[in-house]
């Protein structure tokens, strides 16, 4: 092997173990422990559509002043839209005892409805609130009754808890979310 060779696989190697040290924070999901009557035999979680910064690996804190703050050291385990979607799609099922699922729709059989969401905000706060606002779609087969409504929620977290407690008031804020349009967008 070459000098030349050698040095750039070290080099390569080096680089790699430099971009590894990044932390990832899994959210905490809390248990489902509610039963909810909803109007559809199946629901497909079929757009969750997140502002930019939402979207990002990273996990933002937004400041007193209005100013979001991330770090490429602190990234989600998981890719945020993705996993918001899965997140609602496996509380609904837990909720409601039905076929629920995110896009791709894995089953044969057409869901009774679609369901779509547009967050306007998905952020934790410096001051211990995390909070998310936008819009909830529900489209349904065969000419049945369409829904739609505003979402505005919030839980509280301590700040001094860092990304794991950031992590941990977003698994309850989608749950607190999906028990909402359950209720009011499903039924």
């Amino acid at each position: 092997m070459t000098f030349h060779r050698r040095s750039l696989i070290v080099g390569l190697t080096l680089l790699l173990a430099a971009c590894g040290s990044a932390e990832r924070f899994a959210v905490s999901t809390p248990p489902v422990t509610e039963e909810v009557r909803i109007a559809f035999s199946s629901v497909e979680v079929r757009d969750v559509s997140l502002p930019s910064y939402a979207a990002a690996d990273e996990i933002h804190l937004q400041a007193a002043d209005g100013t979001l703050k991330s770090s490429s050291d602190v990234l989600w385990a998981d890719a945020p839209e993705r996993a918001v979607a899965l997140e609602l799609s496996r509380n609904l099922a837990q909720m409601t005892g039905r076929a629920i699922a995110s896009e791709p729709w894995p089953f044969e059989a057409f869901p009774s409805a679609r369901l779509e969401l547009r967050f306007s905000d998905l952020v934790a706060t410096s001051d211990g609130v995390f909070r998310t606002t936008g819009q909830y779609f529900v489209a349904v087969r065969d000419g049945g009754r369409e829904r739609s409504g505003l979402f505005d929620l919030s839980v509280s977290f301590d700040p001094k808890g860092g990304p794991n407690a950031i992590a941990k008031a977003r698994g309850q804020l989608i749950l607190d979310l999906s028990r909402y349009i359950a209720v009011n967008g499903l039924k």
